[in-house]
């Protein structure tokens, strides 16, 4: 056998051992540790066994891919597809082909499925039941990390890097739990990150698998769990010295808040998590004739169906351009009306519902295109947001009174949609019962609504913001207000659609109205139309939620059933008779102030309370996340041949700096990648060259051939092109010729190569790109064919070296051999 057959066969038989199961192991463990923070993020654990099948597979291929020798470039591709065919197995295999290749059916139910997990993330609140739209973008989204990690820690020997992927993982938690990721999940995520580190230390230290039976050094393990430390240490202090994190020792209770106060298509999500956090954010200013501050409104919930709760978009009857709108509900005529004008600045509030007094008439100084909709005269956003919108709006209120309000007795007209009378399948008997109970004996519409707030805001029922999270109620659903009427504690969310369902079971239409509470007065004035309006601030503490009850003939009305919180309005208090229990009728967060047609007097000065509700973290930025998740996607798969090749390079090069120590020796590390460099430049290789041949194929080749034909000025002159003159570029691959026939056939333990091969590699390349044209310039570096290349230039040693190292060549005699 010859002795390249001699040394094929010995790397036939050299196996990686277990590293590559190893690592990935490592890896899985990390993944699924830091996929402990989702929980709280999607309702229970139903989503884990599905998650970890997922990444199992992935990385299970990845392992089995490295063990068969696959190339390194296929290795990832073989993870991605197997990650593909798992999603087609668990979610659509009832339409694949064989059960795990996608056909035109499977597309087809992809599609709605994409646009009802798309309503319920933009329509839901944390947690989100586990619905298989959700399942699958879990699975996605852990499987395409896990690749991620996989990628960096063993393809690119990035290990340390790797934990970017870790960070993908708990990104939506920390954003969205009002603990953030937990030290659960935190502790795992470490314990994982650690594992990969040491992991990749001891079986992969430079990208290269250890054969089966090599150890590493200790050496090396410290140093991987030193580094792990330094790292897990580091993610302790980021809360204390970057922006963007609220208070709190992270992992527990530091979320992420570096994009600003967003509020996103349901103004519902998070509503809970943001009042609970102690710092406020997105500023709106106001300005406004009114005697009292006023509410602003930005959205109503009247669909109450459904696990969670959110506004109905209504776009087949939204109406374009909100500068003259018209209240089909509003008051009848005779009835007195209180007009006000309203001038808002939006600097630091992003929604594409605009917050307005109500009832807007008109609404002018907006930039963008936004509809309106007849039915709640809420404004949304086609193309635009409330960010650093100035806008003026004129709203009517008719003047409400108790009196007014009794005088009511007449039904609904029956062109109210029916959506705000509806009750919802399957609503629990306690509610019905409380209904009954509380309003049964009242004789008119609205003394049954006052019994109703005067149930809710009586002695028995306490504002809290952390109760809901304790008991496993928070958020909204028909299920959530029975659990509330039972321990009765909860926010403005729990009040306002326990009122607005008990009302629905009283037979008066209800829904819920999300904004801001009046806020506080800044001092300052502001000029409009001519008159000086005094200016008032809201902020994240004053977000709020009130029901709002129809009685026909004054059309919408607001109530406060929240106790401590918002402002009851006058036609609302209660008229405590002497001796009997007094409503709670006090407003810690606005006090005395009236809502908007309240019949009231000058308020004094309102006061700021403590830390009420911050607008949502909603919809928009699910998506925005989305989409720039992909597009760093994208990004990284365009990259991914680059960086391949750049730590290919790498590696090969801290050989040579290290004067060995690596998985080859420096010669043989540095003739390599002058190979790869030669193929990424159009140089095709023969598996039968000797080293020998192929350099002088190499240096007669259209990649090298202009660099021993064309002289150069200053080729013997010493001067600056010297360096990359013909005679040095053949010198240069002399040198490396050299260094490669004395590593494979030298005698064990002779001298190292002198510090002279990088200097000849980077001759070679740069000699290599002069002569290629740009397009082939470009493939080298973004494309590399070398990483698709199945001939290796691997010099073949004999099978036993000789007794004496051959005489070394006089100077300058190896570079006209091989120029002749």
């Amino acid at each position: 056998m010859s002795a390249r057959g001699r040394v094929r066969a010995g790397a036939a038989r050299t196996r990686v051992g277990a590293g590559p199961w190893a690592l990935s192991g490592g890896i899985l463990a990390a993944i699924m540790g830091a996929a402990l923070s989702i929980n709280g993020v999607l309702l229970g654990w139903g989503w884990f066994p599905q998650s970890f099948l997922t990444v199992a597979a992935v990385l299970g291929t990845t392992a089995l891919a490295r063990s068969l020798r696959l190339p390194p470039v296929l290795v990832p591709v073989a993870g991605a597809a197997v990650l593909a065919m798992s999603l087609v197995f668990q979610f659509f295999r009832d339409t694949a082909h064989l059960g795990v290749l996608p056909s035109r059916r499977t597309f087809e139910v992809l599609a709605p499925l994409l646009r009802d997990t798309s309503d319920l993330v933009l329509g839901g609140s944390v947690p989100l039941p586990a619905e298989p739209g959700l399942l699958l973008l879990c699975c996605t989204g852990l499987g395409l990390l896990a690749l991620l990690m996989d990628l960096l820690a063993v393809s690119l020997a990035f290990p340390a890097i790797s934990g970017v992927a870790l960070l993908g993982v708990v990104f939506v938690p920390a954003l969205f739990k009002p603990d953030s990721i937990g030290l659960p999940a935190f502790a795992a995520a470490g314990a994982g990150y650690l594992l990969v580190l040491g992991l990749a230390q001891w079986y992969a230290p430079h990208g290269t698998f250890r054969p089966a039976g090599a150890s590493a050094p200790a050496s090396q393990v410290r140093r991987a769990l030193g580094l792990g430390g330094a790292a897990v240490a580091a993610l302790l202090v980021v809360p204390a010295l970057i922006p963007g994190f609220t208070a709190g020792t992270f992992p527990q209770g530091a979320r992420l808040t570096a994009f600003g106060q967003v509020s996103g298509v349901n103004p519902m999500v998070t509503l809970g998590n943001d009042l609970r956090s102690p710092s406020g954010g997105g500023q709106l200013f106001y300005a406004t004739d009114a005697f009292t501050p006023l509410y602003l409104r930005s959205s109503t919930l009247e669909d109450f169906s459904g696990a969670s709760w959110g506004p109905a978009l209504r776009n087949d009857n939204r109406r374009l351009g909100p500068g003259s709108i018209f209240d089909p509900y509003a008051s009848a005529p005779g009835v007195p009306t209180i007009t006000t004008t309203t001038q808002i600045s939006s600097p630091d509030f992003s929604s594409p519902w605009l917050p307005l007094p109500y009832a807007p008439q008109r609404v002018n100084g907006l930039s963008g295109r936004w509809t309106w909709d007849p039915e709640t005269l809420t404004v949304l956003a086609l193309d635009t947001t409330s960010l650093g919108q100035d806008y003026t709006t004129v709203s009517v209120m008719p003047q409400l009174s108790r009196e007014a309000l009794s005088a009511v007795d007449i039904p609904p007209r029956s062109s109210l949609d029916p959506l705000f009378r509806a009750i919802p399948p399957g609503t629990p008997d306690l509610i019905k019962e409380t209904s009954l109970a509380v309003t049964g004996t009242a004789p008119t519409l609205y003394d049954k609504a006052m019994a109703i707030q005067d149930y809710l805001r009586g002695p028995a029922f306490t504002y809290s913001e952390q109760t809901p999270l304790r008991e496993g109620y928070d958020g909204s659903g028909i299920d959530v207000v029975a659990r509330f009427l039972q321990v009765k504690s909860g926010y403005c969310i729990h009040f306002s659609a326990a009122m607005a369902i008990m009302a629905r079971e009283a037979g008066i239409p209800a829904r819920i109205a999300v904004g801001y509470a009046p806020g506080r007065p800044t001092g300052k004035q502001v000029t409009v139309n001519g008159a000086e309006l005094n200016q008032y601030m809201v902020d994240g503490h004053d977000a709020h939620a009130w029901p709002e009850l129809y009685f026909e003939g004054l059309g919408w009305v607001p109530f406060e059933p929240t106790p401590s919180r918002g402002a009851v309005p006058t036609y609302a208090r209660d008229q405590t008779a002497p001796g009997s229990p007094a409503q709670n009728n006090d407003d810690s967060l606005n006090p005395g102030i009236a809502l908007p047609g309240a019949t009231s007097t000058p308020a004094a000065s309102p006061q700021a309370g403590p830390g009420a509700g911050t607008a949502e973290d909603g919809g928009a930025f699910w998506l925005a996340t989305g989409a720039a998740g992909g597009s760093l996607a994208a990004l990284a798969l365009c990259a991914a041949p680059w960086l391949l090749r750049t730590a290919r390079r790498r590696r090969r090069l801290a050989i040579l700096r290290r004067a060995g120590g690596g998985s080859a020796p420096p010669g043989v590390a540095a003739w390599q990648e002058l190979a790869d460099t030669a193929v990424d430049y159009g140089f095709r290789l023969d598996p039968a060259d000797t080293p020998r041949t192929l350099a002088a194929r190499l240096l007669a080749s259209e990649v090298l051939a202009s660099e021993v034909l064309a002289p150069a000025a200053g080729t013997h002159g010493g001067g600056p092109r010297a360096a990359e003159s013909p005679a040095t570029t053949a010198a240069a691959v002399a040198t490396l010729l050299d260094a490669c026939e004395r590593a494979q056939y030298g005698p064990p333990g002779g001298p190292a190569p002198g510090a002279a091969l990088e200097p000849a590699l980077a001759a070679v390349r740069a000699a290599c790109a002069r002569r290629a044209s740009a397009p082939v310039r470009w493939r080298a570096v973004l494309a590399p064919p070398s990483l698709f290349n199945r001939s290796r230039a691997l010099p073949a040693p004999p099978a036993s070296p000789p007794l004496s190292p051959p005489a070394a060549p006089p100077a300058g005699a190896r570079e006209r051999r091989i120029l002749r």
